[in-house]
């Protein structure tokens, strides 16, 4: 994190002081109200109430779904509900940058919270640039000059290199908020310089990003092992040769994961020691679970779950680790006879005194709903830019406060 500044390297105090949030929330299609409020919550408890009292004047930029999708609609609820966790009254103005949006700007005292309308409401928002040529835009024109500081907290947005996210950091002072200084300081535990073993359990649907991860952190020493489940366990199996039988062969050919299958063999021959696959399987046969062991394959029976001896397996390697990723389920965790290999997974990771961090919304979900998120070490909300940094790319968002906190030790 020495590369990147955060709110403990400013004052301030009295300081206009935009920050760009991820307020994205589930939203009712039918009466347009927000669902549940987790994110608004996350930036709300720690970086716009450390602002507020800190004295800075807070102008609050987030979007909402996408122009044209149900949604997409204007953050009025937004403003209210960090009203409402915040306890004290917070500002909105149906504007982003024209005349009401400026006078509502002007018109802040010390600690006062505004929240501006949806930022994907500029049509140029979403559009990819530098930051210097979002720094151009009637966005950050209008704004920027009447800003001090800009913040930056959407980790879960910072592998957009949208205007909102990096525009500003051209031309004002520009920080890490609590939430962004949070994740990239778990990340760094679990991809720059883990604790070894270092263990990455991967699963779910997303193969291509499995096998994109798998070759980073292999490639680069940073993983010892990579347990596969899921489908992508199914999809390494058939990696290996394994024939699954016809209707999971199918679902892979159906899901367009087969182009995937060159790859991680040659992965697996790589690291024919380090990458670890599934022993046996859970199928649904007449509606119960029935497990195979994959010398059983194939099977007609759809493949639900891994077994029992995987399970085994697996979480005797997760003991012995000091940093594990986990990033998927294992199986259809939402059908509780084939919910055994993502809870048990889960629960050796929760026991390990190793640094854990879990992402991915499926994953999240089965943390939360086993009541295990107290148990894990970092728990990441953020999608699209959680699997990139895994992947060792690059975020837009992070690149740009790394620019900025370098012209400003400059300008010291």
């Amino acid at each position: 994190m020495t590369d990147i500044l955060t709110m403990d390297d400013l004052s301030l105090r009295g300081k206009t002081t935009f920050v760009r949030v991820d307020f994205n929330s589930p939203i009712n299609p039918d009466d347009k109200t927000i669902l549940e409020d987790t994110r608004i919550r996350a930036h709300g408890e720690t970086t716009i109430k450390d602002l507020s009292q800190k004295g800075a004047k807070v102008v609050v930029l987030a979007h909402q779904g996408r122009p044209g999708e149900p949604d997409f609609i204007p953050l009025k609820q937004h403003a209210e509900a960090l009203g409402g966790i915040l306890g004290k009254p917070v500002k909105y103005v149906n504007d982003l940058f024209g005349e009401k949006a400026r006078a509502n700007i002007n018109a802040l005292e010390d600690g006062d919270i505004l929240v501006l309308e949806n930022v994907r409401g500029f049509p140029g928002e979403r559009k990819k640039g530098s930051p210097e040529e979002h720094a151009k835009t009637e966005f950050v024109e209008n704004l920027a000059p009447l800003g001090d500081v800009f913040v930056s907290d959407a980790f879960a947005a910072a592998h957009r290199a949208h205007v909102s996210i990096v525009g500003f950091t051209a031309v004002l002072p520009s920080v890490a908020g609590r939430i962004m200084e949070r994740e990239l300081k778990a990340l760094g535990k679990a991809v720059e310089k883990p604790e070894k073993p270092c263990v990455y359990i991967l699963g779910g649907a997303k193969a291509d990003d499995a096998l994109k991860i798998s070759q980073y952190v292999l490639n680069n020493e940073i993983a010892d092992y990579v347990l596969a489940g899921g489908v992508v366990g199914h999809l390494f199996l058939a990696a290996k040769g394994v024939d699954l039988g016809a209707p999971n062969m199918a679902f892979l050919e159906k899901k367009e994961l087969a182009p995937f299958i060159p790859g991680i063999t040659q992965l697996i021959n790589e690291y024919p020691r380090k990458v670890k696959v599934p022993i046996d399987l859970a199928v649904e046969d007449d509606r119960k679970r029935r497990e195979l062991s994959v010398t059983e394959l194939p099977t007609n029976f759809p493949i639900y779950d891994i077994g029992s001896r995987t399970i085994e397996d697996y979480s005797e390697i997760v003991k012995k680790a000091q940093s594990i990723v986990i990033s998927g389920p294992m199986g259809v965790f939402e059908n509780t006879q084939f919910a055994a290999g993502t809870k048990q997974v889960l629960e050796a990771v929760a026991a390990s005194t190793a640094f854990s961090l879990v992402g991915g919304g499926h994953t999240v979900a089965a943390v939360e709903q086993l009541g295990l998120k107290e148990k894990m070490g970092y728990v990441s909300t953020a999608g699209g830019a959680l699997i990139e940094f895994l992947m060792g790319e690059e975020l837009p968002g992070v690149a740009a406060l790394k620019t900025a906190a370098e012209r400003m030790k400059h300008n010291r």
